[in-house]
């Protein structure tokens, strides 16, 4: 395993980022692995060399990072591990259970930190942009949290290249912590975040860790899999599956097999190559995900090869920009059910 820089920080971490959104409660969400089939593949991972693990605290209503924090501490030692996580998503149903207000973020990285079970969070990211907050309250909160010490380093992800811009130069010129990592929206067949978001962010030293790098699994040869969440994965439904993302399949399938490995292989080394990467952050509900990512690692393509896999591409929608309480509402619903389920069964 490789290290290296997160973006002009000190900080070193694994060439890859264990996604940690597939690890939490099926009484909130029916397809995620819960914590006791998960607690290998952090083993797995650990052994692996990867050190840099991503979760966020809508993930399963809390549960992701319940169960992070703890087969961390368990198998590796709090000092010896990167822990990311974020803020914004809807956690409950008051008007100020969301957001990137000062209450809210306060609340929120309080609230982390007792589910993580640890005294510092090494990556704070801003999930999504909050349109009814000002900006400058923003950032003075999330300076507020790194002085107090819960946060070591502040990130965001889904942002429009403006704001992303904009609240970067809030930071910068006010004297508050920075942005130091990006979290893109970046696969073979989504390369939106080219035009505007990656060159900046590259050129601020800004680093990069790409969430869905296989594309819900379109790149893994998984475009007929007929799991619960290959139904219900609004992302996976949505964003994939034109006519141009199928070319561009079918060219990664003729580069995979002329080096005799799986496409999730390939589709990785060509996001590896890629300039300005740091980590892809890596989902996994089996461990085979996980040893294709780090074969990956190994696997170099040649400039011809990349250049015929991306000849295709055609401009897509971006994705991941708008709030998610239906997805909260979907996770809530799901979790009263259970319990009622349950209560009932008791009865």
């Amino acid at each position: 395993m490789d290290y290296v820089n997160l973006g002009r920080t000190g900080l070193m971490v694994s060439r890859l980022c264990l996604g940690c959104m597939s690890f939490g409660s099926r009484r909130v969400v029916p397809w995620v692995v819960e914590e006791a089939e998960a607690r290998p593949f952090y083993r797995h991972a650990l052994d692996s060399g990867i050190n840099f693990f991503d979760t966020a605290n809508s993930y399963s209503l809390g549960a992701s990072e319940e169960i992070t924090g703890r087969a961390l501490v368990d198998y590796a030692g709090r000092h010896n591990v990167v822990i990311a996580t974020k803020v914004y998503s809807r956690m409950g149903p008051e008007p100020n259970d969301r957001g990137l207000s000062r209450r809210h973020i306060m609340q929120s990285v309080d609230a982390s930190l007792k589910r993580l079970g640890t005294d510092w969070i090494d990556l704070f990211n801003v999930h999504r942009y909050d349109r009814t907050t000002p900006e400058d309250e923003t950032m003075d909160a999330l300076d507020t949290i790194v002085r107090a010490g819960k946060v070591r380093y502040l990130g965001a992800s889904n942002l429009n290249a403006r704001h992303l811009v904009r609240m970067h130069q809030i930071q910068k010129h006010s004297g508050l912590a920075r942005f130091v990592n990006y979290q893109v929206h970046y696969n073979l067949i989504n390369r939106e975040e080219e035009r505007e978001n990656i060159p900046y962010a590259t050129e601020e030293g800004i680093a990069l860790t790409p969430w869905s790098p296989l594309a819900r699994g379109w790149l893994a040869g998984k475009q007929l899999e007929e799991t619960v969440r290959a139904r219900t994965d609004g992302t996976r439904i949505n964003a994939y599956g034109s006519p141009n993302d199928l070319a561009i399949i079918a060219r990664l399938d003729e580069v995979a097999k002329r080096h005799g490995v799986p496409p999730a292989q390939a589709a990785m080394a060509w996001l590896l190559a890629k300039p300005g990467i740091t980590s892809p952050i890596v989902g996994a509900t089996k461990i085979v995900h996980l040893d294709d990512a780090v074969a990956a690692l190994d696997l170099g393509l040649s400039p011809d090869e990349i250049a015929y896999l991306e000849a295709p591409y055609e401009p897509h929608n971006l994705v991941g920009l708008t709030a998610n309480e239906p997805f909260f509402m979907a996770q809530k619903a799901a979790a009263e059910a259970s319990a009622n389920a349950k209560a009932e069964g008791g009865a």
